[in-house]
């Protein structure tokens, strides 16, 4: 009785350990794996000239870059190694500070001016309005417009006293502004041109989350006495999140990065009024002939940046966890 309880125990232990029952293991060929490990290798094999050239393209420069600031050079030589004295010249120069102010203030109004009338004209999108697809398109066209037309239109409304604008506000009797003459009114201007071309931008990420939004929720909370503005703040801006610090991330480096739309309308100036630390890291470079300290400049743009991208990713995992 004992013997012939056992015989099953041990042949399922056997069947288990993949042994049979003539006590040879059971055949797994390794064919499968090992096609499937060739196969792996064979697309390895593939990519990886395209691989080294995409880290080949994109970290040479930044290495050449990195020695260039720590090195007294110009373009067409690296000249003597002097460490960190370019970075020291840099954060103890009055451009540098004055730059870096002016930045700082193009980029909170780009970025919040841009998301705010984008984040109101996607909301309006939202309703039914007359000739709305029309209307979606002459949206876009400040974004779809090139930046050199775009400056151009910006010159002509605003460069001369004899331009549009200023007439308009002489007849008024409001004097004659120099909107890109007066160091305040350029910055004003160089700010405002920035939202005007970034606002687009704005509008389709902010249109794309709220099309992801369930109308019932909206429903529910009218169910429960819920106004306009409660939906707002309780309801949108907390489902469209996300997508809100995402835009806020590359606004904030379209803006610190954004080069053409200062320099095409004002070149930096009056002053230097409008020179943020992109334009000034140009003139240090190719006007100045100063290498060490224009890449060092972009180096603590780029420390800045990632500081920044990094605190409002961590918004975001914060959102997708909420």
């Amino acid at each position: 009785m004992t013997t012939s309880t056992a015989a099953p125990t041990r042949a399922l232990a056997r069947a288990a350990r993949g042994v049979g029952a003539s006590g040879s293991g059971a055949s797994r060929p390794p064919r499968r794996r090992t096609i499937a490990s060739r196969g792996s290798l064979t697309l390895l094999l593939l990519i990886a000239p395209s691989v080294f050239l995409l880290v080949l393209i994109n970290a040479y420069p930044v290495v050449y870059a990195a020695i260039q600031s720590v090195h007294d050079g110009s373009l067409i030589a690296t000249g003597e190694f002097v460490g960190l004295d370019n970075f020291v010249q840099v954060l103890t120069s009055e451009p540098f500070w004055k730059a870096t102010g002016f930045t700082l203030v193009f980029t909170l109004v780009g970025v919040f001016g841009s998301w705010l009338l984008g984040l109101g004209l996607a909301l309006l999108l939202r309703t039914r309005i007359p000739a709305g697809a029309v209307f979606k398109v002459l949206l876009l066209l400040p974004w779809i417009v090139p930046v050199v037309v775009s400056s151009t239109a910006w010159n002509w409304l605003v460069a001369t006293p004899d331009s549009p604008l200023p007439t308009i506000w002489r007849t008024l009797g409001w004097g004659t502004p120099l909107f890109l003459a007066d160091p305040a009114l350029a910055a004003i201007t160089v700010c405002v041109f920035k939202v005007w071309v970034s606002f687009p931008f704005m509008m389709m990420m902010t249109a794309s989350a709220l099309a992801s939004v369930d109308e019932n929720v909206y429903e529910a909370s009218n169910m429960d006495g819920a106004n306009k503005w409660q939906q707002f703040t309780g309801i949108t801006l907390p489902l469209i999140a996300r997508s809100t610090y995402i835009s806020w991330i590359l606004m904030t480096i379209f803006c610190v990065n954004d080069f053409p739309t200062i320099y095409l309308l004002t070149g930096g100036g009056p002053v230097d009024a409008t020179t943020s630390l992109v334009v000034l890291a140009y003139r240090t470079v190719f006007q100045n002939f100063q290498t060490g300290p224009g890449v060092a400049i972009a180096f603590l743009m780029t420390a800045t940046l990632v500081v920044v991208s990094v605190v409002l990713y961590r918004q975001i995992r914060k959102s997708a966890i909420e």
